[in-house]
């Protein structure tokens, strides 16, 4: 027994030396940058570990993280939030939400962030967290501007970041695997990139004819990321810190970091190249982009004083060549994250962020220049340009119609692959909004009928009112229009508005008065009248006074809002005078309401008949001889206008 019990032990022990020295290898591994291997090490150590540390849990999914494998970053990115739950740092909470993203539960990593910035209280960060997911799930929601196709010519290994050369692209690529001796990066195992430059179908934007850059002047590590001034001979492009003998020069922890060299090109070669003066090992430096105008050279770095993982910079490119002091582009580009790969064309600068929000990973970004080197608030291209993953090296060319992009998501043919899109601008759209209320009570009227014509009569938009009588309707930008509103029963009314060119604008108060067809008409001996107050004509007279012609449009009003309305003209005249005259006196003055009526657009077929009845059809006992007051004659004296189809 006391022997089974030391072979236990002992046995104990040599498994805890050699899970010390699989964790060790691990972390030489992970301290290598050779994050696939280091991957495999922990998960090793892990399956037989029940308790691992906080940083080991911290190394297994950021290793997973460097080399794209989401799924796997997110199992150890949530154990470590388990563990350290509102303690953990703002780079592994980021890259946590951002492995949510990947996976598309989107739900969760909004439900942490929120959590996240209330805990925080920076109501700037909370209000740019809100505005952004607003503008995003707008234009998710909207037709994209973007048509986008892989390129054919990518290989199944990395292939990203286009830079217009003329009519050709120059990209960076991991594709040459023939290379006897070749290095590989441990970093994810794969040949180090080279700068390849290749002919452009214009048609399509395909690549063909593709062939290394400038081969002789590569070094055998990274060259990356290259940016042409507008003569397209200087250059600057994105290489590792090497030696004069092409050896890699690392930084105090062993990191072998970038650098932009300035260079210009004759025929094949490289001359007067130089490093720029903020070059450091201590730190990378990289991603150049220079204006179409060669004055500003913006560019990526990690060196102190930033704001997150990857800053955003730009430095003025002085007539003689010389650069200015950089600048960070400030906390409204930069974030605690990575602002990566950025691209200027004219006043808009396109970059990729993991920091602001979008869909997962890298989203590109656009953000109009304001003044110098001040740029408003940055907007997400939507989900054309972006996907669940990384999506970066955005590029358009000067007329914002086609360009190239780069992406790691699923369905290519590689690790990062080219993707070319063209460009349709954005519809400009303006928003009408009203309300709808009846003539008489002033209440809203529900359920109207909004239609919207454009200047040849066409119609171009409709809606419906509202329970409280209210619509709102899109139309188009820079355009004549006509508003119009209607209801079963109802008159119709219409507006004519001119839209300007600002694209959301809304144009608001653009009310309605409805008549209901009951509100217009009166019954009276069993038969349906228009509803006017009483025609007076001068005496003797049958010619239409201003008072006559605001009733008789009253009638025109409603026959033209009601077509299959027809109605007969009845005049009427007091007993006063003899009968003879009243029965002419009252036949002329239908005949003039009738002349009234048809010359404000009614169509005679719809009076049925023109008579006047003199004094024949008293409403009271004011006949001849009866003495009655003047308001006792007045209500023989009248105009009826009885409608006899509707």
């Amino acid at each position: 027994m006391r022997k089974l019990f030391l072979y236990s032990l002992l046995f104990c022990i040599a498994s805890g030396f050699a899970q010390q020295r699989e964790l060790k290898k691990a972390d030489r591994l992970f301290e290598d940058l050779a994050y696939v291997e280091a991957a495999k090490a922990y998960e090793k150590y892990l399956k037989e570990e029940s308790a691992p540390g906080t940083q080991t849990i911290m190394n297994v999914a950021d290793a997973y993280y460097y080399t794209g494998n989401n799924g796997s970053a997110l199992r150890w990115y949530t154990k470590l939030y388990t563990v350290l739950d509102d303690n953990m740092d703002d780079t592994h909470f980021n890259r946590y939400i951002q492995t949510l993203r990947a996976t598309e539960d989107y739900k969760k990593a909004d439900e942490l962030l929120k959590k996240r910035l209330e805990q925080k209280g920076n109501q700037a960060m909370i209000d740019r967290f809100i505005s952004q997911r607003k503008y995003l799930d707008s234009i998710n929601g909207q037709p994209s501007n973007y048509t986008v196709s892989n390129l054919s010519s990518n290989s199944d290994k990395a292939d990203f970041g286009t830079a217009f050369y003329g009519s050709q692209i120059v990209f960076s690529s991991s594709r040459d695997t023939t290379k006897v001796g070749g290095k590989t990066y441990s970093w994810n195992e794969q040949p180090y990139l080279e700068l390849y430059v290749a002919d452009r179908n214009a048609e399509d934007g395909s690549l063909f004819n593709i062939q290394k850059f400038l081969p002789k002047e590569q070094t055998q590590y990274h060259n990356a990321t290259i940016s042409f001034m507008p003569d397209l001979k200087t250059v600057y492009y994105s290489a590792n810190i090497v030696k004069p003998n092409d050896k890699l020069i690392t930084d105090d922890e062993g990191t072998g970091n970038f650098e932009i060299i300035k260079g210009t090109i004759e025929g094949e070669k490289l001359s007067a190249t130089e490093k720029l003066p903020f070059d450091d090992k201590k730190y990378s430096v990289g991603h150049p982009a220079v204006s179409a105008d060669g004055k500003w050279l913006f560019f990526v770095s990690d060196m102190p004083g930033g704001y997150g993982d990857a800053d955003i910079y730009v430095a003025q490119i002085f007539d003689d060549g010389k650069l200015g002091e950089p600048k960070n582009l400030g906390d409204k580009i930069n974030t605690s994250g990575r602002e990566m790969f950025p691209f200027i064309n004219d006043s808009i600068l396109y970059f990729s962020s993991d920091g602001h929000y979008g869909l997962g990973g890298l989203d590109v970004f656009e953000s109009k220049m304001t003044g110098r080197a001040e740029f408003e608030a940055p907007k997400n291209l939507g989900n054309q340009v972006n996907s669940n993953v990384d999506d970066f090296a955005f590029i358009i060319d000067k007329d914002k119609k086609y360009g190239y992009f780069s992406s790691s998501r699923k369905g290519g043919m590689g690790d990062d692959d080219i993707y070319y899109f063209t460009r349709q601008e954005p519809v400009c759209i303006q928003t009408v909004s009203g309300i709808v209320t009846n003539a008489k009570y002033k209440v809203p009227i529900n359920q109207a009928d909004i239609k919207v014509y454009d200047e040849f009569g066409d119609e171009i938009a409709s809606a419906k009112t509202k329970e409280d009588g209210t619509y709102s309707v899109e139309v188009p930008c820079g355009s004549k229009i006509k508003v119009e509103a209607s209801k079963l029963n109802h008159t119709k009314a219409e507006k004519e508005l001119e839209t300007d060119k600002t694209p959301n604008h809304e144009t608001k108060d653009v009310n309605f008065e409805l008549n209901n067809y009951e509100d217009l008409v009166k019954k009276e001996d069993d038969v349906e009248k228009v509803d006017i107050n009483p025609i007076y004509f001068d005496y003797d007279k049958w010619d239409i006074t201003p008072q006559a012609a605001e009733e008789l449009d009253k009638v025109v009003y409603i026959m033209k809002n009601f077509p299959a309305i027809i109605i007969k003209i009845e005049s009427h005249t007091d007993s006063r005078g003899k009968d003879s005259y009243n029965m002419t006196l009252s036949e002329n003055r239908a005949q003039s309401t009738y002349k009234y009526i048809t010359q404000h657009g009614i169509d005679p077929s719809r009076i049925e008949s023109v008579k006047g009845y003199g004094e024949s059809q008293l409403r009271n006992k004011c006949s001849n001889g009866v003495k009655c007051s003047e308001e006792e004659h007045a209500i023989n004296r009248r105009s009826d206008f009885i409608i006899v189809k509707k």
